[in-house]
């Protein structure tokens, strides 16, 4: 795929981890940090990957939009607009704590319109021209649910037969080892 024919891939990582009690973006799961899990599931499905919402080795670093602490959704437009802005068509989106993604996620997401993961829906596929929408969204002060907005803007819930796990406690990283 060439630029504006792609999809990147957004790692969203901005987020204050207080159930987990420390950063868990670089927690231990098999020896390499959680982030590095979803790093390597995205790059072969994506043309392009960044991260928002920190620094993160080489990663292109992406600010959240239109400021931090926006949650999920903050981290979402960052990526629409970075997307846009380099002349991608789409992103998917993925949270730093979901380190067994699907092989063909990007497959399965991709297709008309936007599409979401049912039970998971920071695990989105979103194309870049929703960029202006989720913006005005955030700026109206709607709520900042992901499903929220993704039923505003129509998109499809696919469910996938094993939802990936989402690590938020240490407990959650402890089930996921055994």
């Amino acid at each position: 795929m060439t630029v504006g024919q792609g999809t990147i891939g957004a790692i969203l990582a901005g987020g204050a981890a207080s159930r987990f009690g420390s950063d868990k973006a670089l927690a231990s799961f098999e020896g390499i940090p959680l982030i590095d899990h979803v790093a390597a599931a995205l790059r072969v499905q994506t043309v392009a990957l960044v991260v928002v919402g920190r620094e993160h080795g080489s990663l292109e670093r992406v600010e959240d939009h239109p400021q931090p602490g926006l949650g999920p959704l903050g981290a979402i437009s960052g990526a629409l607009r970075w997307a846009q802005a380099h002349g991608y068509a789409a992103v998917l989106s993925a949270p730093c704590d979901a380190p067994l993604l699907p092989p063909d996620l990007t497959t399965r997401l991709a297709g008309p319109g936007p599409a979401y993961v049912a039970g998971l829906p920071v695990l989105g596929w979103w194309p870049a021209a929703l960029a202006d929408h989720l913006a005005s969204w955030l700026a109206a002060d709607q709520p900042r649910a992901v499903r929220r907005w993704a039923a505003a803007v129509g998109a499809r819930e696919v469910r996938l037969e094993t939802l990936p796990p989402n690590v938020n406690t240490r407990e959650d990283l402890a089930a996921l080892t055994r």
